[in-house]
């Protein structure tokens, strides 16, 4: 029996706290996962724009085998803080963080689970407004409405359920399983995981802020800073807050979609 489902409610503060003491105390094996990722991210870039005249098929083939080595990366990073939140006092190298082959299989087909939700939530709304089109209400109305309103549901939609590669790396759900229960732990947590992402997303608000005022120094350094300390930190504060609210969850033990919308 799966012992993992009690009532969720995490404390912002008290997540951040653990995570910059999991950060500091861990910061170079955590940094260097994530320079991996921007490496990766970046060198993709680049092979996409050196080989955009060569071959399409090429260009293909190479952008499908770095978005797989970006999301191995990823999952090798949950997966070596998790070993950090279980057993800190033993190390583990990188190599044996690498997630399993079925892992990756399942991540890829919850990612296009996680894709067919957003485009059906957005789905969802326009349909509701297409009826509005015939009330006389002008169209460019009914467009700005329904897209300002779809662009908040994709938005809450996404929070709901992006915690699904914690449940396929830490209890090795199957991909349907781990969209189910990313929505049921966020359920009543809505506000306190927006609120941690904004914590967390200020320096980048704060980097955009600068930009648009053209002060390319500040810009650079806040960047800088972001890249190298907020990212570490914020991978490690959503994987304590998932273990947080996943601890303190209550629910069944196969959470269906219906009862854990709202």
């Amino acid at each position: 029996m799966i012992e993992f489902l009690k009532e969720s409610t995490f404390t912002v503060n008290e997540v951040i706290g653990k995570a910059w003491t999991l950060t500091k105390r861990n910061y170079f094996s955590i940094a260097t996962l994530c320079f991996l990722m921007f490496l990766t991210s970046n060198a993709s870039g680049l092979m996409a724009f050196f080989l955009k005249d060569v071959s399409k098929g090429l260009n293909i083939f190479m952008a499908a085998l770095f978005v797989m080595l970006y999301f191995t990366l990823n999952l090798s990073l949950l997966k070596y803080i998790f070993h950090l939140l279980d057993d800190e006092e033993h190390d583990v190298s990188i190599v044996s963080t690498l997630p399993t082959r079925q892992q990756i299989i399942r991540f890829l087909i919850a990612m296009c689970y996680f894709m067919f939700c957003i485009v059906g939530v957005y789905s969802v709304v326009a349909l509701v407004g297409f009826p509005f089109i015939y009330t006389g209400i002008k169209m460019s109305v009914v467009t700005n409405i329904a897209i300002s309103v779809g662009t908040v549901a994709i938005f809450i939609t996404w929070i709901r359920i992006s915690f699904f590669p914690f449940f396929i790396i830490d209890k090795n759900q199957p991909p349907f399983g781990s969209i189910k229960f990313s929505l049921a732990i966020t359920k009543g947590n809505f506000t306190k995981i927006l609120l941690l992402l904004l914590v967390l997303g200020g320096f980048y608000i704060l980097y955009l802020l600068v930009s648009y005022m053209q002060w390319p120094i500040v810009s650079f350094l806040i960047n800088i800073l972001s890249s190298f300390i907020i990212v570490p930190l914020s991978n490690v504060a959503l994987t304590i807050a998932y273990r947080k609210m996943m601890s303190e969850y209550k629910g069944d033990e196969h959470p269906d979609i219906i009862h854990n919308i709202v």
